[in-house]
């Protein structure tokens, strides 16, 4: 029994870290129509908005970590907002790219996403994503924010799992995808609210009272990453 245990790492390792074949280009367009799908319309964009608000808030709490800030929890709500809560010092580098991270997050991940799906590392893109949700998990300090995270958790998990390259390619891709798309969004629903006079605590604004850099070039920033990771991502993934 040891030496098949032993046999079988590598095997597990070629899995995880060789390359898999590109899915065919309708797989790659029909899943950026599905993500446009649940992006675009308000209705589904409330509920599929929960896996970016993740995203956001998970960039937020590594970019603390990464810092040497004190993370201490994360909180998702069913209004798709979030909190993440550090400890340090209330200023400084290490609290301007904390708050930096939320709304540049999504977009960065789709376009590292893309990156690992032109370089045709499908499983290992899966792999990543489901540590980084169990890494998150130990961090969720609410009921509603575990249940997301589970439940995403456990949908990468499945498909790692129980199904064949081809369903393993195409989830992939929508996630990607998603990531790229969703991550446009939230950026420009920021920069409405401000307009109407809300959202005066938000990172944008919290990022001008860190820097004395007005908020409305913070949101430029936030718009720059998006757009652009948008435009990178989506000509690897369509391989122009």
């Amino acid at each position: 029994m040891d030496s098949t245990a032993i046999a079988s790492i590598p095997a597990l390792w070629d899995e995880v870290f060789g390359s898999q074949p590109d899915p065919d280009l309708w797989v790659v367009i029909a899943t950026m129509v599905a993500a446009l799908a649940v992006v675009v319309p308000h209705g589904l964009w409330r509920v599929s908005r929960n896996a970016i608000t993740i995203a956001h808030e998970g960039g937020h709490g590594l970019v603390a970590l990464l810092t040497g800030r004190q993370l201490t929890g994360i909180r998702l709500h069913s209004d798709t907002s979030g909190l993440t809560v550090s400890r340090g010092k209330p200023h400084g580098l290490g609290m301007i790219l904390t708050a930096a991270a939320g709304y540049t997050a999504p977009p960065l991940l789709g376009l590292g996403g893309a990156a690992l799906l032109a370089a045709d590392h499908i499983t290992l893109l899966l792999w990543l994503s489901t540590l980084l949700l169990i890494a998150m998990l130990v961090m969720i300090r609410n009921a509603y924010g575990a249940l997301t995270v589970i439940l995403s958790g456990a949908a990468f998990l499945l498909v790692s799992w129980l199904t064949g390259p081809q369903v393993q390619a195409a989830f992939a891709y929508a996630v990607v995808w998603f990531l790229l798309l969703g991550g446009v969004r939230p950026a420009f629903e920021l920069q409405a609210k401000r307009s109407r006079g809300g959202a005066g605590d938000s990172d944008a604004d919290q990022l001008a009272r860190l820097t004395h850099v007005p908020a409305g070039l913070w949101l430029f920033l936030f718009h720059l990453v998006s757009l652009c990771s948008l435009i990178g991502g989506g000509r690897w993934l369509l391989e122009l």
